[in-house]
């Protein structure tokens, strides 16, 4: 079997359905640990009773969460019915891992106070856009110039959970911050710009329909890294948005769950008040640039 062949088209369907990155590298990994289970055969040459012992396994052996085997399930899914163009039909009964139960550790509102308290600059900002408007940690550092909108108090979060667009709240505490940040990323986007960078990755073939979109600074990310790179085919030089982990360490987490369930990250409607709001000792974001 040529299964790098395979995962070139497992790639190319996935980006052609606008997939991200983390699912694209997920049901990659799923699909390529799938074949070893086969002994390499390739997928086609296998079926339905592959697939449930491979499920099967992932629970009773490995001891898989439940939202880890129904992520192989889906990956399988997609291998099958969207690339090869197979239907699984229904699956035998295979057994199911369990679902956990645990009580969330949600943090009380003095203790979010006390941490936004601890942190400063860029990062300070993300944890409280995370907590003030419900925004899941990829949503808020993907957020780029033109979603946000301060003179309506307004967020647009593009392509969340579950590929969707949605709208929410801008905290009145942080218009004066989140303006003040608006300006830091355009001045440094200026300055990357006279030293002949100022690039930014764009969505859904943007720079070919739109060229100019690509130095375009109301498209840049809102929380740019802190070091640019150069991209190896056009030598142009591209500055990305911040790592995850930038946040994670801050806070202590190995786990993107726990920031999560501790800022106990909701989505909330524009109409709702933010909690970050209600948060009388929390003093004004640090002015301090990343």
């Amino acid at each position: 079997m040529s299964s790098p062949k395979l995962l070139v088209r497992v790639r190319s369907v996935i980006r052609l359905k606008h997939y991200s990155p983390k699912t694209e590298k997920a049901y990659v990994a799923w699909i390529r640990r799938f074949v070893h289970f086969c002994d390499m055969r390739h997928p086609e040459r296998c079926g339905a009773a592959e697939v449930r012992d491979f499920l099967e396994t992932l629970a009773t052996h490995n001891g898989l969460a439940a939202s880890t085997q129904n992520q192989a399930l889906a990956a399988l899914q997609f291998l099958y019915e969207q690339v090869l163009a197979v239907s699984l039909g229904r699956l035998p009964a295979f057994a199911r891992a369990k679902h956990a139960v645990r009580i969330p550790n949600v943090l009380e509102p003095t203790d979010i106070a006390a941490v936004i308290a601890q942190l400063s600059g860029a990062v300070r900002l993300v944890v409280m856009l995370m907590y003030g408007a419900g925004l899941r940690l990829e949503e808020a550092l993907s957020l780029r110039v033109k979603d946000v909108d301060a003179r309506r108090r307004v967020l647009t979060v593009r392509g969340g959970k579950g590929n969707k667009d949605r709208r929410t709240m801008l905290p009145e505490t942080l218009v004066e911050a989140m303006t003040a940040q608006l300006m830091r990323v355009r001045t440094k986007q200026l300055q990357d710009m006279q030293r002949g960078g100022g690039y930014v990755r764009l969505p859904d073939a943007i720079d070919r329909e739109i060229p100019s979109a690509v130095r375009d600074w109301r498209w840049s990310w809102l929380f740019p890294s802190a070091r640019e790179y150069v991209d190896r085919d056009t030598r142009q030089r591209f500055r990305h948005h911040l790592h995850p982990s930038t946040v994670q360490e801050l806070l202590g987490h190995r786990d993107l769950n726990t920031t999560m369930i501790y800022l106990h990250v909701l989505d909330r409607g524009s109409g709702v008040q933010s909690p970050l709001d209600l948060l009388r000792d929390v003093s004004k974001p640090s002015g301090t640039s990343t």
